[in-house]
């Protein structure tokens, strides 16, 4: 019987060992996404003011919008150690502000044709899509640790030795949920 009971608790023991090694390894997998966005939203703030120079001279008669992304980028900054959820609105914001430049460069075909501002366009571009593919690691890595942190019997561990869940990292931008308008009309 004493045997029964030793091979239970250490049973146990061992479960829960591979329980706390899955959440340890959930949330390792949860900071690495995170430091892939982080990386990629730096390549991309590091690209703005590159790219505000190059349009400055174009877009003389454009100070709102200019200033609207240098704002956002500044905010972009301050966010720098704040939350996924601060983060993402305040990416969302540069990424809105980014979309409006890039509209209002749509008027000037000079700009348009200049080859750094194409090269400028062509690198967010590539960093965007960067972004979106950090985020949807992170996203499911966050997922996972939630998972584990929520589902029982890891549950008990994981507020044994205080995982908590991760927050996911979503780009507040409104144009991106807007139902698209659309018209048959001749």
């Amino acid at each position: 019987m004493g045997w029964v009971i030793l091979v239970l608790a250490v049973a146990i023991v061992g479960y829960a060992i591979v329980l706390y090694n899955s959440l340890v390894k959930n949330r390792q997998l949860t900071e690495e996404g995170w430091s892939g966005i982080d990386v990629q939203l730096k390549r991309r703030a590091d690209l703005i003011p590159n790219l505000m120079e190059t349009v400055k001279g174009y877009m003389s008669h454009e100070r709102e919008t200019l200033q609207a992304v240098t704002d956002a980028r500044a905010a972009v900054q301050a966010a720098q150690n704040g939350t996924p959820g601060e983060r993402g609105q305040a990416e969302g914001l540069l990424s809105g502000a980014l979309g409006r430049l890039f509209a209002v460069a749509e008027a000037y075909p000079d700009l348009k044709a200049n080859t750094t501002f194409i090269e400028f366009q062509e690198a967010l571009q590539t960093v965007e899509d960067e972004i979106q593919l950090s985020r949807r690691y992170y996203n499911g890595a966050v997922r996972n640790l939630n998972v584990s942190v929520e589902s029982f019997p890891s549950n008990i561990v994981a507020n044994s030795f205080g995982f908590t869940k991760a927050e996911y990292f979503e780009l507040e931008n409104e144009a991106d949920r807007a139902v698209p308008e659309v018209s048959f009309a001749r």
